[in-house]
């Protein structure tokens, strides 16, 4: 006789189907995915405080000039637009050979020669400073420089050579047969005037002038590092937008560069620093 089956228990096959689902269950869930790395922080880059261009001075300024010159002189693009509103302050020394010659025009109503100079004046009793601009409304350098320029006086930088704002220390040469010649003026700043503005600052062909005197009966020694002229203003800018124009004769000669100035001021010191008169407009 065939023995009839045993089925399992109810109990233990739903526990069997428990246990699988459980397996199961705990291989669908995954772990959960670790949280992300944050993001290395990344610094803003410095605030750079821009401030105004520094002050301009003999040096700076003669090198801009001598970049204008070479470049006019190779065909090129002088540049010079950056120039335009910087502030300058000029310290140049002059009278440091001595007195100016007898005879030297210091005004006149074609102006002066635009340089600084000193003479002896009341029989040796005193010393008189004087700087007569130039005229150079009318000059080919300036003409046609803005339309809005009425009047031009010309300033010379003498001795472009020397950055330095003191007297040359090399000696005139002994054996040098004569007068020794003066290099051409080809350094120099025109100090321009609007149609409209004020005509306070105009010279109109009138120096520039100051006398030392004596003290009671001690005459006034001459200066052995001779004195200073202060130039104090800012760069403006011609027709082109460029503060320095330059021209030249011809390819073999110098060329000679100008700047457009606005001029604030114009002081005579002594060869220490000290001021002894100065100028401003109105």
């Amino acid at each position: 006789m065939l023995e009839p089956t045993v089925s399992p228990r109810p109990s233990v096959v739903a526990l069997a189907a428990s246990l699988v689902f459980l397996a199961a269950c705990q291989r669908e869930e995954a772990a959960p995915a670790p949280p992300p790395a944050p993001a290395p922080a990344v610094s803003a880059p410095p605030v750079v405080a821009i401030g105004p261009a520094p002050v301009l001075d003999r040096t700076g300024l003669l090198q801009a000039m001598d970049v204008a010159a070479s470049a006019y002189a190779a065909g090129k693009d002088p540049g010079g637009a950056t120039l335009a509103g910087r502030r300058f302050v000029i310290r140049q020394a002059f009278g440091c050979a001595g007195p100016a010659p007898a005879g030297r025009s210091t005004a006149g109503a074609t102006g002066g020669d635009g340089l600084a100079a000193w003479s002896w004046g009341d029989k040796g009793k005193s010393l008189k400073l004087t700087l007569a601009p130039a005229d150079w409304t009318g000059s080919p350098m300036v003409a046609g420089g803005a339309d809005s320029w009425e009047a031009a006086e010309g300033f010379w930088l003498p001795r472009p050579w020397l950055r330095t704002d003191g007297c040359p220390g090399v000696p005139s040469d002994p054996a040098a047969d004569g007068a020794t010649a003066v290099s051409p003026q080809t350094f120099g700043l025109a100090a321009v005037f609007e149609e409209d503005g004020s005509r306070l600052g105009r010279r109109n062909g009138r120096a520039y002038e100051f006398t030392v005197r004596a003290e009671g009966d001690q005459a006034p020694v001459a200066p052995t590092n001779g004195y200073r002229l202060v130039l104090e203003g800012r760069m403006t800018a011609f027709a082109d937008g460029r503060a320095i124009r330059c021209r030249a004769a011809g390819p073999d000669q110098r060329p000679v560069c100008i700047g457009a100035v606005q001029l604030d001021r114009v002081a005579f010191e002594d060869a220490q620093g000290q001021g002894l008169s100065e100028w401003r407009p109105g």
